[in-house]
């Protein structure tokens, strides 16, 4: 993860001074063919600015990927560890991994809303499966680490949680209330992860498309200008109905949809990029 929603190849040998100056290998080795994922949140540097300092992330991610100033490199919490892996180890062998949580604090919330926490579902990909009623039904007098980032997710992307607590978030990394009930508690799981499943690109919603794109041409990117709810590349292709919230949208320092297409200046869209 380069940029919000800037997925890049690079080679990546997890040691230090190689390809890349400082590859963070204690971290990202438990994102390199393994099924996680994690939150990308930062210290606020930016003063009078809004908050937006919090993405969500399935692999290996770049410091910068939100910072525009020097001090605001992301931080990456991966929601499972795994342990290290050998050359004897066989094909057919599963790493059992670990959720990278305060158990002590975990334990607390379970008796405080009711639960119990189990650290895997009975069918461990059901964590990442879609966060639909009926899915979890079954699973309401248990909660796992999954619940407990979308938890999280949806609390920091909250307006009154950022508008309370705006000041403090100026100054340093966000803290977040514990849950007080079972109800509000699940509430804020359900739209933690739709909000994660959206921002990973995972959700059908993000296939319900608004725009259009309805001019053939060389697909090629000389100066993204914003006019009359078009996005235009060059002189005569343009994404239609794009909402002006969207296209001046901050994450982090960065304005997403602006940044991807500059970004790829004097470069020609293929089709999936146009997607």
């Amino acid at each position: 993860n380069y940029r919000p929603f800037d997925k890049r190849f690079c080679i990546y040998t997890g040691f230090s001074n190689g390809v890349m100056g400082r590859p963070r290998n204690a971290t990202m080795k438990h994102f390199i063919n393994n099924n996680n994922i994690g939150i990308i949140v930062s210290r606020s540097v930016y003063g009078s600015y809004d908050w937006f300092d919090i993405q969500i992330t399935d692999s290996i991610t770049e410091k910068g990927i939100m910072a525009m100033r020097v001090g605001n490199a992301a931080i990456i919490c991966p929601l499972y560890l795994y342990p290290e892996t050998n050359s004897q180890q066989s094909t057919d062998e599963i790493q059992e991994r670990v959720p990278n949580l305060n158990m002590e604090i975990v334990n607390q919330i379970a008796k405080d809303l009711g639960l119990t926490f189990v650290p895997e579902l009975e069918n461990g990909n059901v964590c990442f499966a879609n966060n639909n009623e009926d899915l979890r039904d079954e699973f309401k007098q248990v909660f796992a680490p999954i619940d407990l980032l979308d938890y999280i997710y949806a609390v920091l992307h909250s307006p009154t949680y950022r508008e309370k607590y705006k000041e403090f978030l100026k100054i340093d990394f966000p803290r977040v209330p514990y849950p007080k009930d079972a109800t509000t508690f699940w509430h804020l799981v359900k739209l933690g992860g739709q909000i994660r499943e959206i921002h990973l690109l995972e959700s059908p919603e993000v296939e319900n498309y608004i725009t259009q794109y309805p001019e053939d041409g060389n697909n090629m990117v000389e100066k993204p200008i914003y006019k009359n709810g078009n996005v235009y590349i060059n002189d005569t292709q343009y994404f239609a109905n794009v909402p002006e919230v969207t296209w001046n949208f901050y994450i982090g320092g960065y304005q997403p949809a602006q940044k991807w297409l500059k970004n790829r200046n004097e470069r020609t869209l293929d089709f999936e990029d146009i997607l």
